[in-house]
């Protein structure tokens, strides 16, 4: 009987080591989408237009929408010159959205010696976007320091200002 007893136990205790060592699995897959690269393309150049000016400082704050507000010593004649806001093409992964960063410093813009800074930089969309099937318009406007008594001449920034786009 103790003979028994001990091989039922010792078949319980095997039994339980089993289910101890016993192994389980699973599987799973691995995903990656590639997306569109995002891309930024200067479709039109910023241009302030023709501005007529005193002998006190002033501004043209030139908004995304390519509208001017003038300040101080600066007035905006009838004949306007060619103005617009800076336009961009963004494009990308189709719904995507994206954030926008605009020139942290001003830029210098001359006409020869004499210069003027451009800065305080908008846009629109600010300060994201949405890639509506892939694409849209960005705009960029600035607001353009002026001296008093500006001496005139057609005024050219030296080096572009950058404008950076980055998926959210």
């Amino acid at each position: 009987m103790k003979t028994l007893k001990i091989t039922a136990i010792s078949i319980l205790m095997i039994g339980s080591t089993l289910s101890t060592f016993a192994q389980a699995s699973a599987t799973a897959t691995a995903t990656a989408t590639i997306i569109t690269p995002i891309a930024i393309s200067k479709t039109v150049d910023m241009n302030f237009g023709n501005i007529a000016v005193t002998a006190s400082v002033g501004t043209v704050v030139l908004a995304p929408a390519s509208t001017r507000v003038a300040t101080g010593g600066c007035t905006l004649p009838g004949v306007t010159g060619t103005v617009s806001a800076a336009s961009f093409a963004v494009t990308g992964s189709g719904n995507s959205t994206y954030s926008i960063t605009l020139p942290a410093a001003a830029t210098t813009l001359t006409s020869g010696a004499i210069t003027m800074t451009c800065d305080t930089w908008t846009s629109t969309p600010t300060p994201t976007g949405a890639l509506t099937l892939g694409a849209q318009t960005l705009t960029v406007g600035a607001t353009l320091n002026v001296g008093g008594s500006q001496s005139p001449g057609t005024y050219v920034s030296g080096t572009p200002f950058t404008v950076t786009v980055n998926y959210n």
